[in-house]
């Protein structure tokens, strides 16, 4: 069970995570990422963010890119929230499939 101040942070993470994103993948066209979910750990360490990618078939490259400069979105998102949370959490990404997951069950359920 997350306490709300958890619950708050992993919010403030998620809110600024998805705004670095949206910068982002301007730049590249016909790619977006948006962020679901932010669960924090209990001692306020390590944040793990899931992220939606689409399109679905370019998420295994994009997530092992966003992985490999986790320092530096770690070091971004730490001079937003500079003024808000002492110490950043050290960042984890992973692909959130619920909605291709949810795809498959109403094709299925179609059928």
């Amino acid at each position: 069970m997350e306490t709300t101040r958890q619950n708050k942070i992993a919010r403030l993470i998620q809110k600024e995570l998805s705004d670095m994103f949206l910068l982002q993948t301007k730049a590249m066209s016909g790619v977006l990422v948006s962020v679901s979910v932010v669960r924090i750990s209990p001692d306020m360490s390590v944040a793990k963010a899931y992220l939606s990618i689409f399109p679905s078939s370019k998420s295994e490259e994009i997530i092992q890119n966003i992985n490999a400069n986790a320092k530096s979105i770690r070091f971004e998102l730490g001079t937003r929230l500079r003024h808000q949370l002492r110490i950043i959490p050290e960042l984890k990404f992973f692909i959130d499939d619920s909605l291709d997951y949810i795809e498959k069950i109403d094709q299925l359920l179609r059928q």
